[in-house]
């Protein structure tokens, strides 16, 4: 009998689909062809009805979705660092925005996004949420270097560097939507910055377009005690009763923090369908609070995972970001049954992709997805004895056993090495804008 062809045989010792929750498939193998994921079967079986162009076999590997970082800033990798051990609004408002105002532009936001493109897919992360200035600029980084992302069109009430004037910004964030709606990797969403900097006109436009444009809504959302206590004092609502009031809590939200909720406003967001992302190590290092992760996805609410930006957290590192995740959701709920592993992973890859409006593409190993996949090591002694492999993913691998990634089947790491990347100059021009950060802080 013909074989049939396919471009990539991926044979796994392990194959985590994520769907059905909680499976392990041993023995198995994915074929992909033109990028997408064309059956997932046992080995044995994959042999013999297909004829693969390439096969990659890895025994000791774990083949998992690729993980999909719901919120983060990335050209802030060029600021890891610079002002560690503050509170949120004192490392905003006296070292972050300061340093932006200096040296924000369309250079600052490529390099620093090549770099975090870098990082995350030496770490199993293949889509991310994108929330920063220069959209258009994100948007270019990401589609040259064949990395899935959903990248925010920025609103905030006071002038920066990409918009001077409300209009300006919505007029952009029009022009740029339009320029990446059809794009197969780039999509686009509201990014309005946050209850306490957008006012209720802006939100109002936003709510409208985005109803138009059929996209999400980006935002940070009870990220601080302080944030909601001063909503309350000045426009006596919570902000996310406010956000409520404008119309904007419902299934294109995509709420990000989310540490300050009652049960009456987790039981909202269950019923409206918001998707709510957790940045627990952002969270932890600014003291910003808990988010009660266990409750929410007890209620029903379906939950992200985020690392917020590398100056806030400080590293890209998926991996860390589920055991943290996982460990802190225990604490909080004290119960040590609380957000178990799967859920754990769920939540960093379909849960991502769900608050994305990315769930029809990627997230889960099943056919007819776009071919986003990780293989992880676990031939290491650190990983020995495995006997739960979901288990060993969340609570015990580290990103350094990420071993080979595919974006829409397209090799972007081979054997840890990257591919179509060049590390030596990403890392030249990383200490390049270390001394030009460093002339931004001491006025030079």
């Amino acid at each position: 009998m013909q074989r049939e062809p396919c471009d990539l045989l991926i044979e796994a010792g392990h194959v985590v689909p994520v769907v059905p929750h909680g499976a392990v498939l041993e023995d198995h193998a994915v074929a992909v062809r033109d990028g997408r994921i064309l059956a997932v079967l046992p080995v044995a079986q994959a042999r013999a009805r297909f004829a693969a162009a390439e096969t990659v076999a890895r025994p000791d590997g774990a083949l998992i979705p690729g993980l999909v970082n719901a919120h983060t800033h990335n050209p802030m990798t060029l600021l890891r660092g610079v002002a560690d051990d503050l509170p949120l609004m004192q490392w905003l408002q006296d070292h972050i925005w300061p340093i932006e105002g200096a040296l924000i532009g369309p250079e600052f936001v490529a390099d620093g996004v090549t770099l975090a493109i870098a990082e995350m897919l030496r770490g199993g992360t293949t889509c991310c949420n994108e929330n920063y200035f220069f959209p258009d600029v994100q948007a270019a980084v990401y589609k040259r270097h064949g990395f899935r992302a959903r990248v925010a069109l920025p609103i905030i009430d006071f002038p920066t560097a990409w918009a001077r004037s409300a209009d300006e910004y919505f007029d952009r964030a029009c022009e740029v939507h339009d320029q990446w709606r059809d794009d197969p990797l780039v999509a686009t969403c509201f990014g309005p910055h946050a209850p306490y900097t957008v006012s209720d006109a802006n939100f109002e436009r936003i709510r409208m377009l985005a109803d138009q444009l059929d996209v999400p809504v980006h935002c940070h959302v009870h990220e601080t005690a302080h944030e909601v206590e001063e909503s309350q004092r000045t426009l006596g609502q919570r902000p996310l009763a406010r956000l409520d009031r404008l119309g904007l809590v419902n299934d294109r939200l995509i709420a990000v923090h989310m540490t300050q909720l009652t049960e009456a406003e987790i039981a909202l967001c269950a019923e409206r369908g918001v998707s709510v992302v957790h940045c627990p190590e952002s969270n932890l290092k600014l003291a910003s609070g808990f988010c009660p992760a266990a409750a929410l996805r007890r209620a029903g609410v379906n939950l992200a995972i985020g690392t917020d930006g590398a100056a806030s957290n400080n590293d890209l590192d998926m991996f860390g970001e589920l055991r943290t995740a996982a460990l802190l959701a225990k604490a909080v709920a004290g119960d040590a049954s609380a957000l178990d592993a799967a859920s754990v992973l769920h939540a960093a890859t379909l849960g991502g992709a769900r608050a994305l409006g990315f769930e029809d593409l990627v997230g889960s190993i099943e056919p007819g997805k776009q071919a986003d996949l990780v293989l992880v090591e676990f031939g290491e002694l650190e990983t020995q004895p495995l006997h739960h492999v979901i288990s060993q993913l969340v609570y015990a691998t580290g990103r350094h056993q990420v071993r080979d990634v595919w974006i829409a089947g397209r090799r972007r790491l081979r054997d840890r090495a990257l591919v179509d990347m060049d590390v030596a100059a990403i890392v030249a021009n990383a200490r390049q804008w270390r001394d030009r950060v460093l002339a931004a802080r001491t006025g030079e």
